[in-house]
């Protein structure tokens, strides 16, 4: 099949990765993709937030599917303006994107289809905040309700830290002329849930719900869990230590409900549903939903997969969810370590020149994912806050890591940040 894919991360490389060794897949377009992609697919200049340009890019290239990547154009509802044009599209209309785009509104979700979670207090003053805070206790989780690039989230002992946090969040505008988010800019307020978090992706058709294998992800910047939260800075799969039955758990409690609440609300759920799970001494809670791959997770659970991605998304997005044969999984590991930039994930210093990639690419059991990198001047240079993915496969996860690093140890970006305790000990 010929492919339209909309993105240009570590994640839509990733994607585009697994789609060109797919059989499947006849013809691969990234827009606008990045260097990375532009060595195994077509690369092509997109305006990603336009529904209409979006839709003319299909047909340019002649797409019997549209994988659309990123959070934000979901929320913009490019996916609905392609399915009106009546091209497949893999990924959520715009107001089942809502999902990823308000968390008061997956609170509500969640509570309509009885979905474990934490309890929480949606506030649009800092009063109300306060309030919030005061009730729940520390640790204090305070989260944006709107898009936030995965940084909307503030986990702190530190009240003065949380209000901060607040108080920047409800000076945000709301005013972006969709109606869907009307209303004064709100914070999220909620209890601390403890115990190992869990990413679960699940495609979804609007009925049926097809799990992939867990992965989990290390969201704080530094070393041991410290620094502020980030988009993500290493995952692994799989995951040995996960209690038997989770999958099918996630999928009874969490991911069938939902997708039938949404079903009920006449905005059918069909793309990716990302459960954010914590295994909390009172049993599984969802921490949050997105409604795209997740990145880095992507980056570790598609290396693994030995079904074809591209006839799995495709089934999902012309509701023929029932109609796949089970996924089958590699048995090997995957670890992913994010290589950023100066500064992340606050002031980003971009434009230094990145050596190595090559070098770390030709180990055995490593491939680097490009994220934040352009070409200057014929050089390799960043250009985001994350900028690399380094990919390590192996056949457990010690081996998987030891890969992963060693392609880390042959890339040299000027001031650049990683984590050294990515699945350490796992």
């Amino acid at each position: 099949m010929r492919i339209l894919l909309i993105g240009s991360g570590a994640r839509e490389h990733a994607l585009a990765r697994a789609l060109a060794r797919d059989p499947q897949t006849e013809r691969l377009v990234v827009a606008p993709g990045n260097p990375g992609t532009a060595q195994i697919a077509t690369n092509l200049e997109l305006d990603i937030l336009d529904g209409a340009a979006v839709v003319a890019a299909a047909h340019q290239v002649e797409a019997d599917l549209v994988i659309v990547g990123p959070e934000a154009p979901l929320v913009a509802g490019v996916a609905d303006a392609v399915r009106a044009a009546g091209i497949a599209c893999f990924g959520p209309g715009r107001e089942a994107a809502r999902l990823e785009g308000s968390k008061a509104f997956a609170k509500d979700v969640m509570a309509a289809a009885e979905v474990p979670t934490a309890l929480a207090h949606v506030c649009t003053t800092l009063e109300q905040v306060a309030d919030a805070l005061d009730a729940f206790g520390p640790p204090y989780v305070v989260k944006d309700d709107g898009l936030a690039a995965g940084k909307g989230v503030v986990v702190t002992t530190d009240r003065a830290a949380a209000l901060a946090h607040a108080r920047a969040c409800l000076a945000k505008s709301r005013d972006d002329g969709d109606p869907t988010t009307a209303g004064p800019p709100a914070v999220v307020v909620e209890e601390f849930l403890d115990g190992p978090e869990i990413s679960l992706f699940c495609l979804c058709d609007g009925r049926d719900v097809v799990p992939l294998d867990p992965a989990q992800d290390f969201k704080r910047l530094g070393d041991g869990d410290a620094g502020p939260n980030t988009g993500g800075m290493g995952a692994y799969s799989p995951l040995s230590w996960a209690p038997a039955g989770l999958t099918e758990e996630v999928l009874e409690r969490v991911a069938r409900p939902v997708v039938a609440e949404m079903a009920r609300r006449g905005t059918p759920f069909v793309g990716l549903l990302y459960c954010g799970l914590a295994l909390t001494s009172r049993g599984l809670r969802v921490i949050e939903f997105n409604v795209r791959f997740g990145d880095p997770e992507t980056q570790v659970v598609l290396p693994r997969l030995v079904s074809s991605l591209a006839q799995a998304l495709h089934a999902a997005a012309t509701g023929r969810l029932e109609l796949l044969e089970p996924l089958r999984w590699r048995d090997d590991a995957a670890v992913t370590v994010v290589v950023a930039a100066h500064g992340y994930p606050e002031q980003v210093r971009t434009g230094d020149e990145i050596t190595g990639v090559e070098d770390a690419d030709a180990l055995a059991g490593v491939h680097v994912l490009h994220a934040g990198t352009a070409t200057a001047d014929g050089a390799l240079v960043s250009a985001g806050g994350r900028v690399l993915s380094v990919v390590g496969l192996g056949p457990d996860v010690p081996a998987a890591r030891a890969a992963a690093y060693a392609g880390v140890d042959r890339i040299d970006l000027a001031g650049s940040q990683h984590r050294r305790d990515i699945a350490a000990g796992r």
